[in-house]
């Protein structure tokens, strides 16, 4: 997996998301903020992700959509339950996806973050896809700017957000990293 300088990932299909804008001047992307993510929830594979990192998700469409109308959220990237990978911001560019959070006592963590959103819920494990390619995904993040850690939303925002939540295998994710990439 290649990164190039923009941010863009070579194996990811990447479809251009409007809510992103600049990362402030000289910032070190250092911090990786892994999420869940479904719509409506606990419904996978539809379009409803991509609709809303798009700003055309339809609030008519389902009850839950009415409730984050008018959000303007993005991440940089979206694990599929089959491991299929977007990308929605390019690495260079800051996607909006931790909000209001701070970590190690830095505010702001979309200035020096790239988040993942895997397809998925709080209450349900991951699939072994979705860890394959997290772990070939951070592998190439690592090896291509300065990340001194990924956390969950959860960390950054507590009592605000709760994912990935407490289904996330945080140790089989941190042994994904050390694993030789195939060549």
């Amino acid at each position: 997996m290649n990164i190039d300088v923009a941010g863009l990932v070579d194996e990811a299909l990447f479809i251009a998301s409007p809510n992103c804008d600049e990362r402030p001047p000289d910032t070190v992307i250092e911090l990786l903020v892994i999420h869940n993510i479904s719509l409506p929830p606990g419904v996978f594979d539809g379009p409803a992700v991509t609709d809303l990192f798009l700003n055309r998700l339809d609030p008519a469409a389902h009850p839950y959509f009415a409730t984050i109308a008018g959000l303007q959220v993005s991440a940089h990237f979206f694990i599929r339950r089959d491991g299929a990978l977007l990308q929605f911001v390019p690495c260079a560019l800051r996607a909006w996806h931790a909000g209001q959070s701070l970590w190690c006592g830095r505010e702001r963590c979309n200035d020096y973050s790239i988040g993942i959103e895997l397809e998925g819920t709080d209450d349900l494990a991951f699939s072994a896809a979705q860890y394959d390619r997290l772990g070939a995904l951070a592998r190439a993040l690592h090896a291509r700017y300065t990340i001194t850690a990924s956390v969950g939303h959860s960390d950054i925002a507590p009592g605000r957000k709760t994912d990935p939540g407490p289904y996330f295998d945080w140790p089989r994710y941190r042994a994904s990293l050390l694993q030789p990439e195939n060549k």
